[in-house]
């Protein structure tokens, strides 16, 4: 099938701007359906003149939505949230608008239709997160059956919030917090004794796995897991974070009840770090089950993570060029 317009909700996030790149490098035309357009015009110079439009959709909005898909021969859709807030809750974010998506794009006669979910769905989870990502798969298949569905684990590159985030806490402080299973000793050797494991994966990785989802019809009604080569626990991942950092930061662990403790507190901020429900994913591995394909089976090598952090965690690093430095008194 030739593809000629792809339209991309949510296109200008830390997947979605390796997406449009992706597609503009083909020669298609990209529709980028976002909240602010204006926001999201740093991806027009990724194409030639009028390749890529930022489209300005309310994905609560049938009629926004429907005019995004009209005429497109793929959709991507790449919405999600990790924190509610006000009418973007877990329901609407993950299940009403995979399902209007799906359902409009069925309508219109998109031919691809590429879902990206998380791994851990799951009906079952404590986490509202993963129950209502779990929905939402459910109700893209309901109505576009050969829709292809991603779940990747932790995605990390230049623009997660996961590597950064903690690159971000060894400027403030010399300890790096990581949360453990309550009543585990860290010396014990226990299951849990250092933390949650996840299993990053490369966004470039995701990015090609939804283009060969849109290109290649053997991916057709499929599900798939997204992992990198390794797992890391928590401990790990923060040793990492102070070896590429290269800054003098020690991994502490602290019990799983005192993140439900801060959560209460931190969940009520505008922009909430930890939430209650992101506490119940914690209590969770976060690493490919092995009951579904991943990259390897769509003709992709997993990215390791010491690969690529060296091109984007040296920002944090001691004396950095872009740190500004205080002229001395």
């Amino acid at each position: 099938m030739a593809l000629r317009l792809v339209t991309v909700f949510g296109g200008s996030g830390s997947i979605g701007r390796q997406v449009v790149q992706r597609l503009a490098s083909q020669g298609l035309r990209v529709r980028v359906a976002v909240r602010d357009p204006l926001k999201a015009a740093f991806l027009k110079p990724l194409g030639d003149l009028g390749q890529i439009a930022p489209l300005k959709v309310n994905v609560a909005d049938e009629a926004a939505v429907a005019r995004a898909v009209e005429n497109a021969d793929g959709v991507v859709n790449l919405v999600g949230i990790l924190a509610e807030s006000g009418r973007r809750t877990f329901q609407a974010m993950h299940v009403e608008a995979p399902e209007r998506i799906a359902r409009l794009s069925a309508s219109a006669g998109v031919s691809r239709l590429v879902h990206v979910s998380a791994l851990g769905a799951d009906e079952n989870a404590a986490a509202r997160y993963a129950r209502t990502k779990a929905a939402g798969e459910d109700a893209v298949r309901r109505h576009f059956p050969n829709a292809s569905i991603l779940r990747p684990s932790v995605v990390f590159g230049p623009h997660d919030g996961f590597f950064n985030l903690f690159g971000g806490f060894t400027r403030l402080s010399p300890v790096l917090p990581y949360y453990v299973k309550d009543g585990v000793n860290p010396r014990s050797g226990q299951a849990g004794a250092d933390g949650p494991r996840f299993q990053p994966v490369y966004v470039g990785d995701v990015a090609d796995a939804v283009m060969a989802c849109l290109t290649t019809a053997t991916h057709l009604g499929k599900t798939y897991e997204l992992g990198g080569p390794r797992a890391y626990s928590m401990r790990e991942v923060m040793e990492l974070v102070a070896e590429q950092t290269e800054r003098r930061v020690k991994p502490v662990p602290v019990p799983m009840w005192v993140a439900r403790l801060q959560a209460r507190v931190m969940g009520l901020l505008p922009k909430p770090m930890l939430t209650p429900d992101q506490v119940k994913l914690l209590e969770v591995d976060n690493v490919l089950t092995g009951a579904l394909p991943g990259l390897e089976a769509m003709g992709i090598e997993p990215t390791a993570v010491k690969t690529i952090l060296p091109q984007y965690m040296t920002r944090f690093r001691p004396h950095h060029r872009h740190v500004v430095m205080r002229a001395p008194r």
